[in-house]
């Protein structure tokens, strides 16, 4: 939930302010007005334990060479004309469609591609830096379904969008902006105004924009700078708008997301370059053999957003995992899922760039398959440190749809997760030795002094999850995680508030939408 930001939020987060997020416990027949109740704050996370590892040095250093030989020996193809020109003029060679990229070019390019990286928002204290340490989350993204236990399975369409932007907004320990579900009821050519007009009205955080296109993507820039009265100095002046770009596993980038590159990296805007390798299907069975193909893909969209603009925003990424042997379909979750989110963030430190891990699920439903999927790969992230995990709430069927009650159950697990960012203290005071000594042999230390003092801001408060005893929760209707996520998320649509700016922006590029639209729209780059 929305809280102040402590100054030194980066650092760890801030746990105890005076201003209530909802109501505590209160013992019978004792007032709490004088104690504070318990307001986290989730805003700015930082990683609190040091990352694992699945690789020796040694074997990361031979991933790593590996993958400059799959460059330089086996090249990757690269179907758009302006980017195969821009690796020739640096010195790769080129053979009709195929670019055979030199050890050198990749090296220059991870010398001049930033380490740390400021994310802009409408809200500043909404600002993050994308950095290695830094712990953000995103919620599923791409979805082309919505689903949810009142209305069912269906299309996404503009509707569901906006709701699913608007539950990413109600949350802090969301903190980039996704396009969780496709409104596909909106025609191509005119999509990006409505995501980018929903994004700007309902929302203060990080924005997402989606590089299918040279025109999409300067008028969604244009819209960004309207909405918020940015000069080009302004919108330069850190990231304002965020593009994941997708390789075509194995060793192939498309016309669009070679473009996005380029645009985006001109634009001074952040590209997260993503190859999606499924181990046994379009990358090698062997977690080494998948992950150097991931890299491989990974350090040739950097050089090409270096070789576009040096010094570009540039995020390393990947999202690899492996296939069901038996029948073809992606796994998310598994131990083999974890070893290359862990392998991954190894390379990402390897070459010093902040990257993007992801979380996933191929259940159906809100199901334990669908809990142990998620929750094992976003602790997979977390052991790995990633800078960013995608998809790490509301993800299902391998990303065909955006659960509204997956979401809940998720950010209640994403919360617990960022309570490890809390500084545990071991002072006097912390230790109570007076309670200890106060309590017998067998006794209990609910009305000690210590308990009394700290009870309404002790603990973590679930979101979803129930925690009375069985007759309490059968009289109160023995409802599932899942029914009780549904009662929530009722609740966060029916109390939503835009932020401050969100009506200001909308009115700031109606007339630019309307105009561009009477124009025809911009259709996407094929």
């Amino acid at each position: 939930m929305s809280a102040g930001e402590d100054s030194n939020a980066r650092d760890q987060v801030k746990m105890q302010e005076t201003k209530p997020r909802r109501a505590g416990r209160r013992r019978r027949g004792q007032s709490n007005a004088t104690t504070p109740a318990r307001t986290p704050n989730y805003i700015s996370l930082r990683h609190p334990f040091q990352p694992q590892q699945v690789f020796s040095e040694d074997e990361v250093a031979n991933i790593h060479n590996t993958a400059l030989r799959v460059l330089q020996e086996l090249g990757i193809k690269i179907l758009l004309l302006e980017a195969r020109e821009i690796f020739r003029k640096a010195g790769a060679r080129v053979a009709e469609d195929m670019v055979f990229i030199g050890a050198d070019i990749v090296t220059h390019s991870l010398q001049t591609a930033p380490a740390s990286i400021r994310l802009r928002a409408a809200n500043p204290r909404k600002e993050q830096i994308y950095e290695n340490g830094a712990m953000l989350f995103m919620a599923g993204a791409g979805c082309p379904n919505a689903t949810d236990l009142e209305r069912g399975r269906r299309p996404g369409d503009l509707q569901a969008y906006t709701e699913t932007l608007k539950l990413a907004q109600t949350y802090d320990v969301i903190h980039m902006l996704g396009p969780c579900v496709e409104p596909q009821d909106v025609p191509i050519q005119f999509r990006h105004y409505e995501m980018m007009r929903a994004q700007l009205t309902h929302c203060d955080k990080p924005m997402f924009v989606y590089a299918r296109g040279t025109e999409q993507v300067s008028e969604s820039f244009e819209m960004i700078r309207l909405a918020l009265n940015l000069s080009e100095d302004e919108f330069t002046d850190g990231v304002w708008g965020t593009t994941v770009i997708n390789s075509n596993s194995p060793r192939m980038l498309d016309v669009p997301m070679a473009q996005g590159l380029i645009d985006f990296a001109r634009a001074g805007q952040m590209s997260i370059i993503t190859p999606f390798c499924l181990a046994g299907a379009m990358a090698p069975i062997t977690i080494a053999g998948a992950l150097t193909l991931q890299h491989a893909e990974a350090l040739a969209g950097i050089a090409l957003a270096q070789l576009a603009r040096s010094g570009a925003p540039i995020s390393y990424g990947g999202f690899s995992s492996n296939v069901d042997m038996k029948s073809g379909s992606p796994a998310f979750g598994t131990p083999e899922h974890v070893k290359m989110q862990i392998g991954a963030g190894q390379l990402a430190r390897y070459i010093g760039l902040p990257w993007r891990s992801a979380a996933g699920s191929a259940s159906n439903t809100p199901d334990i398959q669908a809990a142990i999927e998620t929750n094992m790969s976003v602790w997979g992230g977390c052991m790995a440190n990633a800078t960013l995990t995608v998809h790490a709430a509301g993800w299902l069927e391998g990303g065909l749809s955006l659960g509204y009650e997956k979401f809940i159950n998720d950010v209640d697990a994403l919360q617990m997760i960022a309570e490890q960012n809390v500084k545990e203290q071991a002072t006097d005071s912390e230790i109570g030795f007076d309670a200890l000594a106060e309590v017998e042999p067998g006794g209990h230390f609910f009305a000690t002094q210590h308990t009394m003092d700290r009870y309404q801001t002790a603990f973590y408060e679930p979101l979803v999850s129930d925690l009375s005893n069985f007759g309490s929760w059968e009289d109160a209707g023995a409802l599932t995680s899942a029914a009780r996520a549904t009662a929530i998320w009722k609740r966060n649509l029916a109390e939503f508030e835009n932020p401050a700016q969100g009506d200001n922006a909308a009115s700031n590029v109606a007339a630019f939408v309307e105009d561009r639209k009477k124009q025809g729209g911009a259709f996407p780059q094929e």
